[in-house]
C-alpha cells in the first residue's frame, strides 16, 4: 500500500485553481483569457466560474472585492492534500539540504511571514512526481507515525507565486491563509490578520 499518493478527487482542482490565481493578483487588471492560462484551465469555463463569482458578490471581472468570503468559498471546496506524519529531528535543516521541491505552509510559513504562531508543526508540500524520493529521504532520515512534521501532497498548481523567505521556500500567502483557516484555531486568527495585511487595500 503506499504510503502517500496525490488525492483520489481531482474535480474542484480547476475551482481551487481559479481562485488561487484570483487571489495572488488582487491588485492586477487581469484578463479572464489570462486568468485561463494562469489556473491552467479552459477559457469557457473560467468565465463560466468567474461570472457565478461576480453573481455571488466576490469579485468584478477578475477583480476580488470580498477577499474574506472568497476565502470561505475556498475552503469549503478545498481539496484535502494527502498527507504522512512523520517524525524529524531537524525538519528545517533537512528541508534546507534537499533539492527536491517543496514549500512550507500553516506554522513554519506563517512565523516566516508573519511571526504570530510558534513553530510546533512543520508542514509543506511536495511535487506528486517526486513523492518516492521523498519517502526515501524519511526512511534514512525520521520515522513513520505521529510527529512533529506533515508532508503533503496535493498538486502541482499549489506551488503556484511561491515565496522566498530567508532562503526557505513558501506556499503564497493566499494558499497560505487557506492552510491556516483548515487548520482552525490560532492559525484561524494568524490567517485573519494575514488577509487584513495582504487584502487590506482591496477591502472596499
Amino acid at each position: 500500500m503506499a504510503l502517500l499518493g496525490r488525492p483520489d478527487r481531482e474535480r474542484g482542482f480547476h475551482k481551487e485553481r481559479i481562485i488561487r490565481v484570483l487571489l495572488n493578483h488582487t491588485g492586477d487588471d487581469l484578463t479572464k483569457y489570462r486568468l485561463a492560462q494562469l489556473s491552467e484551465t479552459s477559457e469557457p469555463w473560467t468565465r463560466q466560474y468567474t461570472d457565478k463569482l461576480e453573481n455571488e458578490g466576490l469579485v468584478e471581472g477578475t477583480a476580488v472585492v470580498a477577499p474574506a468570503e472568497l476565502y470561505q468559498v475556498w475552503l469549503d471546496q478545498r481539496i484535502e492534500p494527502n498527507q504522512l506524519e512523520v517524525s524529524l529531528q531537524q525538519p528545517m535543516d533537512l528541508i534546507a539540504e534537499t533539492d527536491l521541491q517543496h514549500a512550507l505552509t500553516t506554522y513554519q510559513a506563517e512565523n516566516l511571514h508573519q511571526g504570530l504562531l510558534f513553530t510546533s508543526i512543520t508542514d509543506f508540500y511536495i511535487a506528486p512526481a517526486e513523492i518516492n524520493d521523498w519517502l526515501a529521504v524519511v526512511e534514512q532520515k525520521g520515522l513513520l507515525g505521529g510527529g512533529n512534521t506533515r508532508i503533503r501532497v496535493l498538486e502541482d498548481h499549489v506551488f503556484y507565486n511561491e515565496q522566498m523567505v530567508d532562503g526557505v521556500s513558501t506556499v503564497s500567502i493566499p494558499q497560505l491563509i487557506l492552510d491556516l483557516l483548515a487548520e482552525g484555531g490560532p492559525c484561524e486568527q494568524a490567517a485573519e490578520k494575514l488577509i487584513d495585511l495582504y487584502h487590506g487595500d482591496q477591502q472596499w
